[in-house]
């Protein structure tokens, strides 16, 4: 791993640093070196602390175990990135992949569901898979008992990708270790976190959202109404892709979300042939190749009065960033600046749907 690569793992592992402020650090700064000097600058700008900056040492035992795995890092702007998830504001700065990675570059379609699914369900999922996967469309899941397993089996022998919320070493759940496998080996194994990370929950909306993102179109097969493959279908829906959904008995209570999905404008799904005719043709703008904003813009230095005029609208309820540019009446870069100070001082966090709120 090159300098500048070894850097922007080091940025990104650096707490406190998520993916949409990485972009902002290298978009104006342009390398991850002088981001990382910027920190502490930064920080007490915002009113706290710099975030320490991730050890040396313990980013070259992640690269370390990532190559001893037989796996490999991607960086977000490198050839090897998937374009379609390129194009998302949350797109993960680093991937760890084992397996195809081509795979990851030919979109195809994210297959989501419950985990307590009916078998009759879990054939359907299964059936559907093998369809996609013959007419060579790659079957995106999250390994996941129930739907996510039946769709991975089914996609094996065409081409699937499996996305984890743990480390890339470790299964979850247990009993789908040899799947895993299988899926490494066959198809293209993909993790955001760093190997040995197990799967907690707040890991799942983050690798929900790289599922969605991988994919021109999200198929739910049952979900409940709080079902986490809804957020899935969410988060497609919001980046602009198709979201479809298979219909299911009304008393059923594992078809709610689905006919939920289907009444609220999803596409109702019956065979893999409804599927294809959403996603082809393909939009030729939709796997162009990923940009990355390395060249900064010119500086917008805030104000202490910008400073304040934008702290005294956030409160601990999330608003949205457009929001505080309205009411604050600053330009869009100074209002960035002044959020991205106060997220390094710790004073900020970030919500989903571009909503920000005081820590």
């Amino acid at each position: 791993m090159t300098d500048a690569r070894f850097a922007q793992l080091r940025l990104l592992r650096t707490h406190g640093i998520g993916p949409v402020t990485w972009r902002q650090l290298m978009a104006r700064f342009g390398t991850a070196e002088a981001a990382l000097d910027a920190l502490p600058q930064l920080a007490r700008r915002g009113g706290g602390e710099a975030p320490k900056a991730a050890d040396p040492a313990v980013i070259a035992r992640e690269i370390e175990a990532v190559a001893r795995l037989g796996a490999r890092h991607v960086m977000l702007g490198e050839a090897d990135y998937p374009p379609l998830l390129a194009e998302l504001d949350t797109a993960p700065p680093a991937l760890i992949l084992r397996g195809d990675i081509g795979l990851a570059r030919r979109g195809g379609v994210a297959l989501v569901g419950a985990r307590n699914a009916s078998a009759a369900s879990c054939r359907f999922a299964r059936g559907l898979a093998q369809d996609l996967a013959a007419q060579n469309v790659p079957v995106t899941s999250g390994l996941a008992r129930g739907i996510d397993t039946a769709a991975h089996i089914g996609a094996l022998d065409g081409g699937t990708i499996g996305v984890i919320a743990s480390g890339i070493d470790i299964a979850f759940p247990p009993e789908n270790a040899r799947l895993q496998e299988e899926v490494a080996t066959r198809g293209l194994l993909i993790a955001e976190q760093p190997p040995g990370t197990q799967p907690l929950a707040r890991h799942f909306p983050s690798r929900n959202r790289i599922i969605a993102g991988l994919a021109q179109g999200t198929v739910v097969v049952e979900a409940a109404p709080r079902s986490g493959s809804l957020i899935t279908a969410r988060l497609a829906g919001e980046a602009g892709r198709e979201v479809m959904a298979v219909p299911g008995h009304p008393a059923d209570p594992r078809a709610q979300g689905c006919n939920m999905l289907i009444r609220e404008g999803a596409t109702l799904i019956q065979s893999a042939g409804d599927i294809l005719e959403q996603i082809r043709p393909i939009d030729p703008r939709m796997v162009r190749a990923p940009e990355m904003p390395y060249t900064p813009p010119p500086p917008e230095e805030a104000s202490d009065a910008d400073r304040r005029r934008v702290s005294d609208l956030l409160g601990p309820v999330a608003v949205t960033i457009d929001e505080l540019i309205r009411q604050s009446g600053r330009p869009p870069a100074i209002v960035q600046t002044i959020l991205l100070e106060l997220e390094l001082a710790g004073r900020l966090e970030r919500h989903a749907g571009g909503r920000v709120a005081l820590a």
